[in-house]
């Protein structure tokens, strides 16, 4: 199925940000979207603001570090669509600290949800698109992952393995299926410092003030992706602001 229309599009992290702004591009373009995120009340307000404008959208509580949340939003999929043809794993924290601080519960959780939240989608959708015969797996990373910046040391590890497995993916995923990593800079989120070392917090929330891009760039670098002819794979994207160096 070339293009954008009528795919079924699960999406991670839906319920703001990237995410959010994913949903809404996808669905404007007529995507059945699967939504799947923590909070279900932010998550009901996207499912209803896209059901609103006429798309289609259901959604489901989804923590990614559990292996069965990941099943359920397959599940959901193959239930309401029949189908599935694209995963977006988008489900992110940055919790960013110095190694000084020794702030192992948001190492683990950066590694539980980048690494572990990624691992727990593929194991997921790839026997659905394997029986299928097609699928798409779209990975978001960072530009963290070509440029270490302290104190992002355990972020920037998590991204840079989120782009190696997504390396991996499609070097074993073959002629029927699509492998697309997209990397963000800095994009105008409300996860950017949440959970940081207070002065990183700061410094962080300055920074996205004075150059980031919308996460609409990002969704629409996403739609790119999927909106490629069959036999066609946009393997990797890299969006960033012009001021980020």
């Amino acid at each position: 199925m070339p293009g954008i229309e009528g795919k079924v599009v699960a999406i991670t992290g839906a319920s703001s940000g990237i995410g959010a702004a994913t949903a809404l591009h996808l669905a404007g373009r007529g995507a059945r979207l699967v939504l799947g995120a923590r909070r279900e009340d932010r998550l009901d307000a996207v499912v209803a603001q896209i059901t609103a404008q006429g798309g289609s959208a259901v959604g489901a509580v989804v923590d990614v570090t559990r292996r069965e949340d990941l099943r359920r939003l397959t599940d959901t999929a193959l239930d309401r669509f029949g189908r599935l043809d694209v995963l977006v794993s988008n489900a992110g924290t940055m919790a960013v600290s110095p190694f000084d601080e020794l702030r192992q519960d948001d190492w683990d959780a950066m590694v539980a949800t980048h690494i572990t939240g990624l691992l727990n989608g593929i194991a997921a959708a790839l026997p659905v698109f394997r029986a299928q015969r097609s699928g798409q797996f779209v990975n978001i990373g960072s530009t963290a992952a070509y440029t270490v910046k302290s104190p992002q040391g355990v972020y920037a590890a998590t991204k840079t393995a989120v782009k190696v497995l997504t390396e991996g993916l499609r070097q074993e995923s073959g002629p029927d299926l699509r492998v697309t990593l997209v990397s963000p800079g800095f994009t105008d989120t409300e996860g950017v410092g949440k959970g940081a070392a207070p002065d990183v917090a700061a410094a962080l929330l300055r920074r996205r003030d004075e150059i980031a891009i919308p996460p609409s760039a990002i969704a629409a670098a996403i739609a790119y992706a999927i909106d490629q002819p069959e036999g066609v794979d946009v393997s990797e994207i890299v969006v960033r602001p012009t001021a980020q160096d």
